[in-house]
C-alpha cells in the first residue's frame, strides 16, 4: 500500500494562536497529517481554495467573518462544498451548534467539554467517511 497517497491535510483556522498551536502540536504526531493553521477567517477561505484541504477544523469566534460566514461560503462554493467542516468553538449554547449543523458542519465539538483523544479520533472518524455530502 502507497502511504504516500494517504496524507490528509488539516486545515485549522484559529484566530487564538496559543490555541491553534496547542492543536498543531497536539496533532502533528500523526504520521499522515499536513496541519496548516491560519487565523482569520478571510485567509482560511483563500487557503481552502488553494490548497482544498481534506477536513477543516473552524473556530466560530473569528476577526473579520466570522467562522459562521466561512462555512457559509465553503458549503456555497462547488469547489469547496464537499470538504467535511469540524467545527471547534467555546461557544456551546444549542443554537450556537444548531446554526453550525445547519450550514454543513459534521459536528460541533465544544472546546471547555473535550477530551484531548476527542478531536483527533473525530478527526479520523471524519476523514474515513470520506467527503461530505453538500448541504
Amino acid at each position: 500500500m502507497n502511504q504516500q497517497n494517504q496524507r490528509k491535510h488539516i486545515l485549522i483556522i484559529e484566530d487564538e494562536r496559543l490555541i491553534g498551536e496547542l492543536f498543531v502540536d497536539y496533532l502533528a504526531p500523526e504520521d499522515t497529517w499536513d496541519i496548516e493553521l491560519v487565523e482569520t477567517g478571510e485567509k482560511g477561505l483563500e487557503r481552502m481554495r488553494a490548497a482544498k484541504p481534506d477536513i477543516l477544523l473552524l473556530d466560530i469566534i473569528l476577526p473579520g467573518i466570522d467562522g459562521y460566514e466561512v462555512l457559509r461560503q465553503v458549503k456555497a462554493d462547488p469547489d469547496l462544498a464537499e470538504i467535511p467542516v469540524l467545527i471547534l468553538s467555546n461557544l456551546g449554547q444549542k443554537d450556537k451548534i444548531t446554526r453550525g449543523l445547519s450550514l454543513g458542519a459534521e459536528d460541533f465539538l465544544v472546546k471547555s467539554d473535550l477530551e484531548v483523544d476527542d478531536i483527533r479520533n473525530k478527526i479520523k472518524i471524519i476523514l474515513k467517511k470520506g467527503r461530505a455530502t453538500k448541504v
